[in-house]
C-alpha cells in the first residue's frame, strides 16, 4: 500500500504539506482535489520520486510499476501505434530480448523469451493498442502516422494512451480528460472503471469523479483529508464535517470568552491572582479549533445582454467546411432567445466547425445565414487563450475592450474571476491555463452578448470555477450554444440537443444517457462491419478437434467456477458486515450532529461516540480492503474466462 506519514514539504518558501498522513490501498480509485496551487501536482512528483519531501516518510511497494501521463511529446518519427506500444516498458525488454536471441541462433532463449512474451499476452499487445487509441479518437488511418504529424492535443492523447499502455500497479493521470471531446471521456471513464490497479486521479470533471473514484483525497490548508466513497459522498460528508467543527469552535469561543471575562474580573485582586493565573495558562494550551468556512474565489454574472432580437440567428440549409471537403451539410436552425442548445457528437464529426460557421468565423459553401438586428456574438475558442498578449496584464486586456469604464469597475469584474489586488496588474505570460481561461471568458462575459458560442469552456477550470460559470450561465438571459466534455455542465445549463454526426445537425431526442448508449450501438455496429468472417467447414479443423476443444473449454470454466464460488461466499458476507458497518457509521454521524452532545453534562456519552465512530472507521476500511480483495481476486477469474 501506499503511505504518507507525518509528511512535511516546501517549494519556493510556501508550506504546501504540513505532518501529512495517508494511506491508500491497493486497488483503489482515489480522487485528488484542491484549489490550484494546494499541491495536487507537486504530490504526483513525490510519488514519482522526481521531489523529496522535507519531513516525514512516504513509503511505497518497490515493485509497483507505476504509469503516468508524460508532459511533453518529442517530435519523433516512430509511427503513432508503436509509440503507444513503448508505455509497454516489460514489451518492449521481451521483444529485444527475442531480437537477440534469434540474431544469435540461440533457440533455447528464444523458447525462453516465447514464453515469457506469451505470459504477458504479447500476442494481442497491438490489438490492445489499437483499442486504446480508437477509444481516445484515433482513426484507424492514422495509427501509422508518425507522431511529429500530429498538433499539440492530439500528442497529449497519444501520452495518455501510452501511459494506459503500461500494465501498472499505480496510474497517476492529472486532468487526463482537458483535451478529450466528450465520447473520448465517456470511454476513458469505462476503461478507468475497469482498471485493476490503483488509481490516483486529479480532475475538475465531477461526472468522472462520480462515476469512476471510490474516495476523495482533498488537499486543504496543506493538510489531506480522505474520504470514502465518490465526489458527491465528499460534498456530503464535507458538509457534515464543517458543520461538527462550526459547532466546536462555537462552544470553545464561550468557553474562551468566559475565562477571558473571569482574568479581567479577577486578575488584580490578590485573592483570585492564582486562579486568575491558572486561567492564563489555560488559555494557552488551549489548541484552537479553526470557524469552518468554504468560500469560493469566483464569483460574477452576466450583465444584462439588452436587446433580444427574434431570430437571433437564422441558418437555411447551409453547408460547412474547409476549401473542397464539406463536414456539414443541410444545416437548418433557428435560434431564438432564451434557447439552450447542447452538441453532441462523435469526435470529427464537425462539432467545433458548426460552433465556427455560427460566430462568422466561417462563411458557409452553400444556403444561407441571416443574423437578427442587434446580435452580439460572444465566442469561446478551444484556442482562445492564444489570442491573450503574454506581455498584457489582466486588467489591461479588459481596458482595450472597454476603454470608457473607471478601474474600480474593471477591478471589481475582474475580482470575480479571481485576479484580485497586485495580481490583476501582473503580465499574463506566467499564468497557468486556469487562469489564462478564467481571463479569456472574463473578457467575453464583460462585452454583454446575447448568443454565446462556448467550445469547451471548461478546459482548465477547477472546480470552484466551473461551479461559479454554470451558475452564471443559469442565470443569463440570451442565447447559449456550448460544446463540453464536462456532462455536469451540459446537463445543468442546456434544455436541448443537437447531434452532429454523418456530416448532418439533427435534434437528439434522449439525455447524455441516451447519448452513451448511441455511441455504443455505433461501435458496435462498426465492430459487426470490420470482424472477420467466419472460416466455416473449410478451415482445417476437424469435427474431432472441435469436439475436444469443447470438452477443454467445458472443463477449464467447471474449475473456474470452483475456485469462484468461495470467493463470491466471501463478497456476501463482506457486503453484509460493510453494510452493517455503514448503517451504523450513519447513526454514529447523526448522533454527533447533535448540538446538546457538546455541553459538559454529555462529556463522557462524546467521549464514548467518538471511540466508537473511530473503530467502525477503522473496521470500514480494514473489511473495504478484503472486500477489494476479492473482488480483484473474482474479476481475475473472470477475465480468464
Amino acid at each position: 500500500m501506499l503511505t504518507l506519514r507525518q509528511l512535511s514539504l516546501q517549494r519556493g518558501g510556501k508550506p504546501l504539506f504540513d505532518r501529512v498522513s495517508l494511506t491508500v490501498y491497493p486497488g483503489w480509485k482515489v480522487g485528488l482535489i484542491g484549489a490550484n496551487g494546494s499541491g495536487k501536482s507537486t504530490l504526483f512528483a513525490l510519488l514519482l520520486d522526481e521531489l523529496h519531501q522535507d519531513a516525514g516518510d512516504l513509503d511505497r511497494p518497490p515493485r509497483w510499476v507505476i504509469a503516468h501521463v508524460a508532459q511533453e511529446t518529442p517530435a519523433l518519427t516512430v509511427p503513432a501505434l508503436e509509440y503507444v506500444l513503448d508505455g509497454d516498458a516489460e514489451l518492449r525488454r521481451i521483444e529485444r530480448g527475442l531480437q537477440a536471441a534469434e540474431a544469435a541462433h540461440d533457440g533455447a532463449r528464444q523458447a525462453e523469451w516465447h514464453a515469457r512474451f506469451e505470459a504477458i499476452d504479447g500476442y494481442s499487445a497491438r490489438a490492445r493498442a489499437g483499442k486504446l487509441m480508437a477509444g481516445l479518437g484515433f482513426a484507424a488511418d492514422r495509427l501509422e502516422r508518425p507522431v511529429a504529424e500530429f498538433s499539440g492535443g492530439w500528442r497529449v492523447r497519444l501520452n495518455l494512451a501510452q501511459a494506459l499502455m503500461c500494465r501498472s500497479d499505480l496510474l497517476l493521470l492529472d486532468e487526463p480528460t482537458n483535451h478529450l471531446d466528450l465520447d473520448a471521456v465517456l470511454w476513458l471513464e469505462q476503461w478507468l472503471r475497469g482498471y485493476p490497479g490503483t488509481l490516483l486521479l486529479i480532475s475538475h470533471d465531477r461526472d468522472v469523479l462520480d462515476n469512476v473514484i471510490d474516495h476523495i483525497a482533498h488537499i486543504d490548508q496543506r493538510l489531506i483529508t480522505l474520504y470514502s466513497g465518490n465526489y458527491a459522498a465528499f460534498e456530503d460528508q464535507r458538509a457534515a464535517r464543517l458543520s461538527l467543527q462550526q459547532a466546536a469552535y462555537e462552544k470553545q469561543q464561550r468557553e474562551i470568552a468566559h475565562l477571558e471575562s473571569f482574568i479581567a474580573r479577577f486578575r488584580a485582586k490578590a485573592t483570585k491572582a492564582r486562579q486568575a493565573q491558572s486561567r492564563i495558562k489555560a488559555l494557552e494550551r488551549m489548541e484552537r479549533i479553526a470557524a469552518a468556512h468554504v468560500d469560493s474565489p469566483f464569483e460574477f454574472q452576466f450583465a444584462d445582454a439588452g436587446r433580444l432580437p427574434n431570430p437571433l440567428l437564422a441558418v437555411e440549409k447551409v453547408a460547412a467546411g474547409y476549401g473542397e471537403r464539406r463536414v456539414l451539410e443541410q444545416v437548418k436552425l433557428a435560434i431564438h432567445p432564451g434557447t439552450r442548445l447542447g452538441l453532441l457528437g462523435p469526435n470529427g464529426a464537425g462539432k467545433s466547425t458548426l460552433i465556427k460557421l455560427l460566430a462568422g468565423m466561417l462563411p458557409p459553401l452553400a444556403g444561407r445565414i441571416e443574423s437578427g438586428q442587434g446580435l452580439a456574438v460572444g465566442y469561446f475558442a478551444q484556442h482562445q487563450l492564444e489570442q491573450l498578449r503574454p506581455d498584457w496584464s489582466a486588467l489591461r486586456h479588459l481596458r482595450q475592450v472597454d476603454e470608457r469604464a473607471t478601474d474600480q469597475q474593471l477591478r471589481d469584474f475582474i475580482g470575480g474571476f479571481g485576479f484580485n489586488g497586485d495580481r490583476a496588474l501582473e503580465p499574463v505570460a506566467p499564468f497557468s491555463g486556469g487562469e489564462k481561461a478564467r481571463l479569456a471568458l472574463a473578457l467575453l462575459v464583460w462585452q454583454r452578448p446575447n448568443l454565446l458560442l462556448l467550445d469547451e469552456p471548461t478546459n482548465h477550470l477547477d472546480l470552484d470555477m466551473r461551479h461559479a460559470l454554470t451558475l452564471a450561465l443559469q442565470d443569463y438571459r440570451g442565447a447559449l450554444i456550448v460544446v463540453s466534455h464536462d456532462r455536469h455542465l451540459l446537463r445543468t445549463v442546456t434544455d436541448e440537443f443537437l447531434l452532429v454526426a454523418e456530416g448532418r445537425a439533427q435534434p437528439f431526442d434522449g439525455d447524455l444517457d441516451d447519448y452513451r448508449d448511441w455511441l455504443n450501438e455505433r461501435q458496435r455496429a462498426a465492430n459487426r462491419e470490420t470482424a472477420p468472417r467466419s472460416a466455416g467447414a473449410g478451415d482445417g479443423n476437424s469435427a474431432l478437434e472441435r469436439r475436444e476443444q469443447k470438452r477443454q473449454e467445458a472443463e477449464r470454466r467447471q474449475q473456474l467456477a470452483i475456485k469462484r464460488k468461495p470467493l463470491e461466499q466471501q463478497l456476501k458476507k463482506l457486503e453484509q458486515r460493510l453494510e452493517k458497518l455503514h448503517v451504523e457509521q450513519a447513526r454514529l454521524h447523526d448522533e454527533l450532529l447533535e448540538p446538546a452532545l457538546y455541553e459538559d453534562s454529555n462529556k463522557n456519552r462524546l467521549k464514548d461516540l467518538l471511540l466508537r465512530k473511530a473503530q467502525v472507521d477503522k473496521d470500514l476500511d480494514q473489511i473495504e480492503s478484503h472486500w477489494l480483495d476479492a473482488q480483484e481476486a473474482l474479476e481475475a477469474l473472470a477475465r480468464e474466462e
